[in-house]
């Protein structure tokens, strides 16, 4: 079985696997379409690109495509998290929970019950396992600009050992290349840079959906001065430069989201400076757990380049990160992986920003 968003990546994927002999099954999620191509179902009657857009990839390779309905299921792991984590005044990044839950959740749930031996997708990633540890191990692709090793972190080991990623070898531009070669229609398809649920502007997409929970509140320095008014916490996101409204002869920075008093924090480029970061709702990969202090290289953001620190276990689910050097704009709520500092491609394990104490801010 092959995840099949109607992009090019998945559709190579589902290409590569059919042409090297494999019963293939392409399979889109609905989730709800929004007019601009994402795979799903906002509104009746609309149509939906993607899965269109899938449906011709599946005709030019002949092979089969079905269209899993999963509306409820994204809506439960995926929008309402979003959600939600923005009212707590963090940034999640909902590409972790649909992997996890959706892609290698519900759709391999699916090619389980329907006899796949593996679930495919086009990510740009690789899986191995590992003979002395007994492990399934995600290391990153060869494609250091288009890993996606990051998103896959809260995969487990059975999801893993089901998990195929053809893309895993490939540069962007050899995927380009073979869509061209194998006549698919999406080959000049521009990829998707934004949210696929909240194409255009998630903000938008926030004030629809809480409409009167976007209550408005104070912009406060962090010296405790007022500095303004913000027009709902969750329309802010930790160093954030623009929107604020802010009249100063220096740059002001959302440094700190505070949902208890409904405050925006603010300061200066040197305010949003940290070595250490709070770790929590960890998985790991390569390991069964951390047990001592362990030197990583750890990713903060996805385009942010791995980090050398120092992983110590603060409990079962909870670990304190101290980078070598200070880092910029640490979000609570986006994920924290790491990667082996002997073996950089390989994915240790990873976890959620957690947001740090108020009295260890002050």
């Amino acid at each position: 079985m092959v995840a099949m968003s109607g992009g090019v990546d998945s559709s190579v994927a589902a290409a590569l696997l059919s042409r090297d002999g494999h019963d293939v099954v392409g399979v889109t999620l609905r989730l709800w379409c929004d007019g601009s191509g994402g795979a799903g179902a906002k509104g009746p009657g609309q149509r939906c690109t993607a899965i269109d857009d899938a449906k011709a990839v599946a005709e030019r390779l002949g092979i089969p495509h079905v269209v899993l309905h999963c509306g409820l299921a994204f809506e439960r792991h995926v929008a309402q998290y979003f959600i939600a984590a923005y009212r707590r005044g963090e940034t999640p990044n909902p590409c972790v929970p649909c992997n996890a839950r959706l892609k290698f959740g519900t759709l391999l749930d699916a090619a389980r019950d329907w006899g796949a031996a593996a679930l495919a997708t086009g990510h740009y990633a690789r899986v191995e396992y590992h003979e002395a540890t007994r492990r399934h191990r995600l290391c990153r692709a060869v494609d250091r600009r288009k890993d996606q090793s990051y998103f896959l972190y809260a995969l487990d080991q059975h999801q893993l050992a089901a998990a195929r990623f053809p893309l895993g070898l490939l540069a962007k531009r050899d995927t380009r290349r073979l869509a061209r070669d194998f006549g698919l229609p999406v080959a000049e398809k521009a990829e998707s840079q934004q949210v696929c649920f909240a194409a255009g502007d998630y903000r938008a997409f926030l004030r629809e959906r809480l409409g009167p929970a976007l209550v408005p509140g104070t912009i406060r320095g962090v010296d405790g001065r007022p500095r303004g008014r913000h027009a709902g916490l969750p329309l802010y996101t930790v160093g954030q430069r623009h929107g604020l409204g802010l009249g100063n002869p220096r740059p002001l920075y959302v440094v700190e989201l505070d949902p208890v008093t409904n405050e925006v924090i603010v300061g200066e480029d040197s305010d949003l400076w940290t070595r250490e970061v709070e770790v929590e709702a960890l998985n790991f990969i390569a390991v069964d757990g951390l047990r001592a202090p362990t030197r990583v290289r750890a990713k903060i953001r996805y385009a942010h380049e791995a980090q050398s620190a120092t992983a110590t276990p603060l409990s079962a689910d909870r670990l304190r990160l101290t980078f070598d050097e200070p880092q910029r704009a640490v979000a609570p709520g986006q994920a924290a992986v790491l990667y082996d500092h002997v073996e950089p491609d390989l994915v240790v394990g990873g976890g959620t920003i957690r947001r740090p104490d108020r009295e260890a801010i002050l």
